[in-house]
């Protein structure tokens, strides 16, 4: 039997057979953090710190880990998901509900992320994440209306080199701009 084999049915017999802990089973349960995480947050509902060493590393459970289970801040598996830039943001938005500097330097390299980070997060314009956004048309375009609340000429040559954007570009901001004057 393989080892995913093992933590699957592991995890299932603890579900869905025994409905409670199984001490037995956790040796092999707490080694997948897939399986340590449903079993923390279903069967033990709470923390369980032998399982955690195995879910700190991974990003993503890291992640859900403490957004289900810890139900806040979790600093031990902050180290992986700060690296990952849409789970940089989520931590952010979902765990620590504001701004979180740790995650800012990955959440930057990517611009849909760093526009949502700008627009859910901080709710205002994120200097620091501009030139990243303002190289994809599109997130340019977003941010310029959604963040900005009209022109933002440093990206206009951005904008302007994806026809559709150029053009609801042009469509928006006059908007904007008449409804300033009125």
């Amino acid at each position: 039997m393989t080892p995913e084999v093992a933590y699957k049915y592991a995890s299932k017999h603890a579900h869905e057979v025994i409905k409670g802990r199984w001490p037995e089973g956790e040796k092999i349960i707490l080694n997948d953090p897939y399986f340590a995480y449903k079993y923390a947050r279903d069967i033990i509902k709470g923390r369980w710190p032998e399982a955690e060493k195995n879910n700190m590393t991974n990003a993503f459970w890291a992640y859900e880990y403490a957004r289900d289970v810890v139900k806040g801040r979790w600093s031990v598996g902050e180290a992986a998901i700060k690296l990952n830039p849409e789970l940089a943001y989520q931590y952010a938005l979902d765990v620590v509900k504001g701004r979180w500097s740790a995650g800012e330097a990955a959440i930057k390299t990517n611009p849909k992320i760093a526009y949502e980070y700008a627009r859910d997060v901080i709710k205002g314009r994120w200097p620091e994440a501009e030139a990243t956004i303002k190289g994809n048309p599109g997130m340019a375009y977003r941010y310029a209306l959604d963040i900005i609340g009209g022109r933002w000429p440093e990206a206009e040559v951005i904008i302007n080199r994806d026809p559709a954007f150029a053009r609801w570009y042009a469509i928006d901001t006059r908007a904007i701009a008449r409804r300033a004057k009125s």
